[in-house]
């Protein structure tokens, strides 16, 4: 069982640099400002039935506290996160508050805990791959994680598109798949491997890469923080994949509970509808990762 790529980071460099970024880039409530958007993955013309609810005695979703800004532990020690909050409101779109459970368990033990009945539904991260598809069922996609560029300010790069690095040096982590999205994708671009995003990201920032191509999340974090001594900014995209990047975000079901599934579905499309998606977003991925 794996949890999406974008947890490479050692989990508490990246709870410690998420933190930070609260501090410094907070959303004040009512901003005025411009706020980065989320694509739509429901029909806004799509309505999902609301499946009947009355005979459900309770929902447990099943969660870790490695993944943040996903779901982790914050500072008080209570259970925070996207997928937290994300199953409170759909747990309140269903009507359904009083009998909603968030439970926290080690990441490695969660298929197997849903299994056992434990819990009905896991929104922790996971990566859905053939043999968890053959065990489980999940719910449509309600967030996806694209790749991006980011280019150094002071690279000169002549245009705004991925057509103007052709031929321009851009760093990405050997063996991943950004590397073989970067050489599918844009096969003018000269690719340089580095050993891992440390790496990578300070030749961005000491400018021997004109640019990088990696996981969005870790870069519009990036570039926002200290670290990147705003040297840098994303560039182009985002670029979504499902042959690379996989499936996006669900939540994971038992294959019987065909019912429960449904009304996943339903709470998740109307809260795409609604905004409440786009504000839960906005909450811990100010800086947008589109």
């Amino acid at each position: 069982m794996t949890q999406s790529s974008i947890a490479s980071l050692a989990f508490k460099g990246l709870l410690t640099f998420w933190l930070s970024l609260v501090v410094f880039f907070p959303v004040a409530a009512g901003a005025q400002q411009a706020s980065p958007s989320l694509p739509l993955l429901f029909d806004s013309r799509e309505r999902l039935a609301k499946p009947d609810l009355s005979s459900l005695v309770r929902l447990r979703f099943l969660t870790s506290v490695d993944f943040p800004p996903f779901n982790f532990t914050d500072q008080n020690g209570k259970l925070s996160g996207f997928n937290v909050d994300l199953a409170r409101d759909i747990c309140n779109e269903l009507e359904i508050a009083d009998k909603c459970e968030i439970q926290a368990l080690p990441f490695a033990d969660l298929a197997e805990a849903l299994a056992a009945s434990q819990g009905d539904a896991v929104i922790a991260g996971l990566a859905v791959t053939p043999d968890l598809r053959g065990k489980f069922t999940f719910s449509r996609p309600y967030l996806m994680l694209p790749a991006r560029f980011a280019r150094n300010g002071k690279a000169e790069i002549k245009g705004d598109t991925a057509a103007a690095l052709a031929g321009k040096p851009v760093g990405v982590v050997k063996s991943t798949v950004h590397e073989a999205m970067l050489a599918a994708y844009f096969p003018a671009i000269k690719a340089v491997p580095f050993d891992n995003k440390e790496a990578l990201l300070t030749a961005l920032k000491d400018g021997k890469v004109d640019a990088a191509f990696a996981d969005a999340l870790q870069l519009s974090f990036w570039v926002s923080s200290q670290a990147s001594a705003k040297c840098c900014s994303l560039f182009d995209g985002p670029y979504p994949s499902e042959q690379f990047l996989g499936e996006g975000m669900t939540i994971m079901l038992r294959r019987n509970d065909a019912i429960l599934t449904a009304a996943l579905d339903h709470a998740l499309a109307a809260l795409s509808r609604s905004g409440r998606l786009q504000e839960i977003y906005l909450r811990y991925f100010p800086n947008g990762l589109y």
